[in-house]
């Protein structure tokens, strides 16, 4: 598995930059990362108990810890910090990025939900 040469959050795009030792570079955003935790909270505790993140594209990365040698735990400035981010799993948001960001997009839709956090979206049927 290649391991992370650069980490850096560039908190004026909020966008995690991430290079690897085999050449390859990813960037993502805060809300990506946000949307995409791999804590319970986000993925639930087996398939089916995922929670649709909604209001998320003003969020940001106020923190990285470092987790050993494997992971990073992103500290969020909604709260979140429940989400450890292996290299292995960073790796794949990288890859599969334009994929799981298209079906974020098309989830947030068919929930009539929306990314803004100002954005309150109420469904009312007689």
């Amino acid at each position: 598995m290649p391991k992370p040469t650069r980490v850096h959050y560039a908190r004026s795009r909020r966008e995690l930059e991430l290079s690897f030792d085999d050449g390859q570079n990813y960037v993502l955003s805060a809300e990506f990362l946000r949307v995409h935790s791999p804590s319970a909270e986000v993925r639930g505790h087996g398939p089916g108990q995922e929670q649709l993140q909604t209001g998320k594209s003003k969020v940001t990365i106020e923190q990285l810890r470092p987790q050993g040698h494997y992971a990073l735990q992103l500290v969020f400035d909604d709260g979140h910090d429940s989400g450890i981010y292996t290299w292995e799993y960073l790796r794949h948001l990288g890859e599969q990025q334009d994929t799981l960001w298209q079906t974020y997009l098309a989830q947030l839709a068919a929930a009539g939900a929306s990314r803004d956090p100002d954005v309150q979206v109420v469904q009312f049927i007689p």
